[in-house]
């Protein structure tokens, strides 16, 4: 596996390589300690001079400076920013420099045009949907090296996130920002229609018929879920099945899109159901749209990530309670359960073998559980080690609110399985985009199965391509 490349059309990595050098330069920020403005990549320390050391190849005491792609933008961005300034403080030989280079989707393209220069970053963030492409690409060291050479403790990550960056065995990046889907609600609504606030629909049916009570008794709309490929990847996984074959690309390579499943379409219809029974309304493909329905009272409830748990409860602030769920099944016999989302940090491997080592020492302060305790605090992202919870600042804040409880629940619920740990392809922001092609086309009168009938012989016809560029 570790052998397999992804051939890169040359000519569009020149033209990224000037985009990713002018972004680079316009977006750089840096945490508060001294910026080392050396060229990292011309930094050639000794064997000797590993992460933790002090002395650079010239005999100086320089620090070894790694650059940090990342896709935090806003709050959660600012979170990120205090965590390398902690980092900075208190690692003199190492200058973590951040770069916030855009969503993932942008800051990977930029990384893709940088692999043969060494003008790309020491780490980079990339999407979960994104490691199929990182582990074929050549570009990267495992983080499962660093950990064999030092014996480094895995056992202290939660089994349900490493579950999904593990790869034939073998850690590739380490998770940072982990999510997984929930559902919100307004508990005032909820007395409004008067449906107990206290308890939540678990399933299918039970969403109708809540959201159908809010619609009629208050005059608001019961629901609203964005079309977002990833919510029918986690209503798929919840009961217990695969977006594709072969153990979802785990068991081995994914050839063909399973997104036309039975399970798939009677979701698909479930979702249309909902719309067209009024107890829900469509406002797109942006979240954004529908968080800002949401927070303005007009809807009852809405599927969202758990990363955007910290801003909707400060959001909604005193107008109304925010109540948070599980995910509904289709049915309350269903044994499935959610995949994790966020993204994970990935080592690049054409940097100097001292620069590779510092940047995994940042790895490890932010995997730490008081680095992770405040990150789950600030941004609502869990925790990716167990320990974190032992944090009093942890204890408080859930004591606070409780509401940030729901996700680490539903992880600590769900099985690892090959439908739990997600899907692998390489084309998989591609096929995000079909699915919710066909779910626009299914709102607007298509039939459900032939809508997911179509989107999946697309994405297996992309995986077939994407395939027959790795090298073997």
């Amino acid at each position: 596996m570790g052998n397999k490349k992804v051939l890169i059309p040359l000519a569009t990595a020149a033209i990224m390589v000037v985009l990713a050098a002018c972004s680079n330069s316009a977006n750089t920020t840096t945490g508060s300690g001294s910026t080392n403005t050396k060229d990292a990549a011309t930094t050639e320390p000794t064997a000797q001079t590993a992460a933790g050391g002090s002395t650079s190849a010239t005999g100086t005491n320089t620090p070894i400076k790694v650059t940090w792609w990342h896709s935090m933008g806003g709050e959660v961005g600012k979170a990120a920013t205090e965590l390398v300034k902690q980092f900075n403080e208190t690692h003199p030989d190492i200058q973590v420099e951040e770069v916030y280079q855009g969503a993932y989707d942008e800051s990977l393209n930029k990384m893709k045009a940088s692999m043969d220069s060494k003008s790309g970053p020491s780490l980079i963030q990339v999407y979960e949907i994104g490691s199929r492409y990182m582990i074929d690409s050549g570009a990267i060291t495992p983080v499962q090296n660093f950990i064999d050479a030092e014996g480094y403790d895995l056992s202290q990550i939660e089994k349900n996130i490493a579950g999904y960056y593990t790869f034939d065995g073998k850690l590739y990046s380490m998770p940072f920002n982990t999510s997984n889907p929930i559902l919100y609600y307004n508990k005032n609504l909820f007395k409004e229609a008067g449906l107990d606030p206290e308890k939540p629909p678990a399933t299918f049916d039970e969403v109708k018929q809540d959201a159908l009570a809010i619609t009629n008794k208050t005059g608001k709309s019961g629901a609203s879920f964005a079309i977002y490929g990833w919510f029918m990847e986690q209503l798929l996984a919840n009961q217990g099945k695969e977006f594709v074959n072969n153990g979802n690309g785990r068991t081995g390579t994914a050839t063909e899109s399973l997104v036309n499943s039975d399970a798939a379409v009677n979701t698909l219809k479930w979702w249309k159901d909902l719309i067209d029974s009024k107890a829900a309304i469509n406002l797109g493909r942006k979240t954004d749209d529908t968080k800002k329905a949401f927070l303005a009272g007009q809807i009852g409830m809405t599927l969202d990530s758990t990363a955007s748990l910290r801003g909707i409860v400060d959001g909604a602030g005193s107008n109304f309670e925010v109540g948070t769920a599980f995910l509904p099944k289709a049915s309350a016999s269903d044994q499935g359960g959610v995949v994790v989302g966020g993204a994970s940090l990935w080592i690049l491997n054409n940097k100097p073998e001292a620069e590779q080592k510092a940047a995994w020492e940042f790895i490890k302060f932010l995997a730490q559980p008081e680095s992770q305790a405040y990150w789950h605090i600030s941004t609502g992202y869990f925790p990716i080690t167990t320990k974190a919870y032992e944090q009093q600042s942890v204890i408080d804040n859930m004591a606070k609110y409780p509401q940030f409880k729901t996700a680490v629940d539903q992880l600590h619920a769900t099985n690892l399985t090959t439908a739990t740990q997600g899907a692998v392809i390489g084309v998989f922001p591609e096929a995000r985009q079909l699915v919710e092609s066909a779910v626009e086309e299914t709102f607007n009168g298509k039939d459900a199965k032939a809508a997911l009938d179509s989107a999946a012989k697309a994405i297996t016809e992309k995986i077939g391509n994407y395939n027959k560029t790795v090298k073997k």
